[in-house]
């Protein structure tokens, strides 16, 4: 079977190499010359780092990334804990792997050149065609090709080819990636934040360490409406590092190396999910297929179970039913952890003035008495839901 993939990112570098390993023609086809990530730390669940071992990438995402035991959010005036989930026994098997996109991407990168899979850059598709002989690509060059007897759509939220039509969230962030102080009094092995109300918010991940350097490093994001981002890259910066140092003075070692906004990069967010991610013989995956608030951490993880559920049901099936197959055994996991993205992000990531006061006084203070604190762990590991119904298991 010819099959081509649309997008070299987490989700098309995964889907890549069990392509390959299962004996498929692959086709890899990026937008830049050579193949990059695109964005800061992000963090990488039990469930996704089961696929990192089965890719073989796990070991070198572990020698790069930071593990995290433990989620910590507190109000920023009262001091008053907010947010507290653990994976469990600190230094135990289960943890968040704290990662720089760069680091992850290098993984993946290194077991798909081994597997002698290419990558063809300045490629972006932009269109997409299909004929008794099969599917075909079209880019933005003009020029064609094809047949495929599958496309895979992993172009992410921008992908022209998917017809997913999101709800754009109102507020965003803008990340940075900054050295890890050494006098810090913050700990490494733990994802923290700041909130007041639910209108400002700051956080810091630690993410190790990037490619080819040994400083220790972390994420900074700082919460923000995305009709303010143009108004926060006019102002000065040193009136948001004031903001920001008021809000959580701890990081000021954090913030005072920010120093232009340039250092930062904004991101706006949308949700929404395809009923039916598939066509005849093209498949979305990952963020052309469903996008969500990065509140609960999922991102990079549904990319990469996405992969990994995708090339089972290719395995076990013929092409006419492995789509369908596919697409039922992700959605229970899908549409859950959309339904709880909803739900949660407002209290984190809005103006609304009521919901901050019952996160604070009613959520946070219940979310501490069992069985509350298994059920958010597994929440945040991804294992609430079972991420491949009906399939053999990771």
């Amino acid at each position: 079977m010819n099959i081509a993939i649309c997008g070299c990112g987490i989700g098309g570098i995964s889907a890549a190499i069990f392509a390959q390993r299962l004996g498929f023609n692959v086709a890899l086809f990026d937008q830049f010359e050579v193949p990059k990530p695109v964005g800061s730390g992000l963090v990488i669940q039990p469930v996704g780092l089961r696929v990192l071992e089965q890719l073989g990438a796990a070991k070198a995402a572990l020698a790069k990334g930071a593990k995290g035991f433990r989620m910590l959010g507190h109000e920023a005036k009262s001091g008053r804990l907010v947010l507290d989930v653990s994976y469990g026994e600190k230094g135990g098997e289960n943890f968040g792997l704290g990662i720089h996109r760069a680091s992850l991407f290098g993984a993946l990168m290194e077991v798909a050149e081994a597997e002698g899979i290419k990558v063809t850059g300045k490629h972006r598709v932009v269109s997409t065609d299909v004929n008794d002989q099969g599917r075909f690509l079209t880019f933005e060059n003009g020029t064609s090709v094809g047949p495929f007897d599958l496309v895979i759509d992993t172009m992410g939220v921008g992908s022209p080819v998917s017809p997913l039509i999101s709800k754009s969230l109102h507020y965003g962030a803008i990340w940075a990636t900054v050295d890890w102080p050494d006098d810090c009094v913050l700990q490494y092995d733990c994802l923290q934040q700041r909130y007041r109300r639910a209108s400002n918010m700051i956080g810091v991940l630690p993410i190790g360490t990037m490619p080819g350097e040994n400083r220790r490093k972390a994420a900074l994001f700082w919460s923000v409406p995305r009709t303010k981002i143009e108004q926060w890259q006019n102002s000065p910066i040193e009136e948001w590092r004031a903001e920001a140092t008021n809000l959580w003075p701890e990081l000021a070692p954090f913030t005072a190396q920010i120093t232009d906004h340039s250092q930062m990069t904004p991101a706006v967010y949308s949700h929404g999910s395809l009923r039916k991610p598939f066509g005849d013989r093209i498949l979305h995956i990952g963020d052309a297929a469903h996008r969500a608030s990065p509140q609960l951490g999922q991102g990079a993880n549904m990319a990469l179970l996405d992969a990994a559920a995708l090339m089972k049901c290719l395995k076990a099936f013929p092409l006419d039913q492995a789509l369908s197959k596919y697409t039922k055994a992700r959605r229970r996991h899908t549409n859950a952890y959309q339904a709880m993205s909803w739900a949660f992000t407002p209290m984190y990531q809005s103006n609304n003035r009521a919901l901050p006061i019952l996160r604070d006084y009613v959520l946070g203070p219940l979310s501490r008495i069992p069985p509350a604190p298994k059920v958010l762990s597994s929440l945040v590991k991804g294992t609430m839901i079972n991420p491949m119904r009906g399939l053999p298991p990771m």
